[in-house]
């Protein structure tokens, strides 16, 4: 009961520090948001190429590397139209790698090499999401919309995360996924999902989002956050590892704490871009897709 106590300890104290340190570069952005995202991608990408030896598979990281800096520079930049160049580039030099200094399994290389892009090519999206939209004044400071949007997406993650995690302890009886993630329970997911919509909807309403878009993005990200968690679980898993490395007391890797943010995100952005700002509603969306059906059956 001690030790579970003491890891218990250090997975608040922990889990509470990087919170701060992610939300306080949030709210600062430029340089600050800039370094912690580059802290990321350089560590998680070692992390993923490790586990991947454990499986027989060797990624070449100084490619994954390369790209993985390359775009989370271009997209703080503002220069997101660059990055399938950049992934463009590095998926040549992936094939060009296994050419030229060829290490069996080939292909498996090749594709886990091209699969570590995804590991920057996510987080990307924190940058862009931070320069949506217009400016704002709060305070006499000016900002971009955006940032309120990743403040609500912060939230809603760590909500989820907090929420499904205790909930499961305490209640848990169904295995959600019990050979990928055997810990994380159907009780501990519905009520993650539960708080974080809760959470979305009242930090909606405090940032002027409708009620409408508070309700689907929180859902949208909650979903998107569990189901990361449980990919990046399914690597460790397939590659016989607990944790995808020991940095933080009581989280494993950074790869462990980040995996919330893998698929939601991205998905977040293309939501808010395409439904929150442009307009676009479900019934434009259907009718598009009528026609879409329309020619290729045609």
């Amino acid at each position: 009961m001690a030790v579970l106590d003491s890891l218990l300890k250090n997975r608040i104290i922990t889990g509470f520090a990087i919170g701060a340190l992610v939300f306080g570069c949030i709210l600062l952005g430029g340089k600050f948001l800039l370094a912690l995202l580059l802290l990321f991608i350089i560590t998680a990408s070692k992390e993923y190429a490790d586990i991947l030896k454990n499986k027989g598979f060797l990624p070449f990281f100084k490619v994954i590397l390369i790209t993985s800096v390359s775009m989370i520079l271009i997209s703080a930049s503002g220069y997101d139209d660059l990055i399938p160049l950049v992934l463009l580039v590095g998926t040549i030099c992936s094939f060009l790698a296994v050419l030229f200094r060829g290490r069996q399994p080939y292909i498996a290389n090749v594709a886990t090499t091209i699969l570590g892009f995804l590991i920057a090519w996510m987080p990307c999206h924190i940058c862009l999401i931070r320069q949506m939209g217009p400016e704002v004044s709060l305070f006499n400071i000016t900002f971009r919309q955006g940032l309120y949007f990743l403040i609500f997406i912060f939230f809603v993650i760590l909500f989820t995360d907090i929420a499904a995690y205790f909930f499961g302890i305490k209640f848990g009886k169904h295995k959600l996924s019990p050979v990928i993630s055997p810990k994380k329970t159907v009780e501990g997911a519905v009520a993650g999902g539960v708080c974080a919509v809760i959470a979305g909807l009242i930090i909606g309403k405090l940032i002027g989002i409708s009620l409408y878009h508070s309700f689907v993005l929180s859902l949208i990200v909650t979903v998107m956050a569990q189901l990361g968690d449980l990919s990046e679980s399914l690597i460790k898993r397939d590659a016989g590892v607990k944790d995808s490395g020991n940095s933080l007391p009581g989280h494993g890797g950074f790869l462990d704490r980040a995996d919330s943010y893998l698929f939601s995100v991205p998905v977040a952005y293309y939501y808010i871009k395409y439904f929150v700002l442009s307009g676009l509603t479900l019934p434009m969306v259907s009718e598009l897709f009528k026609k879409v059906l329309y020619v290729i059956c045609s």
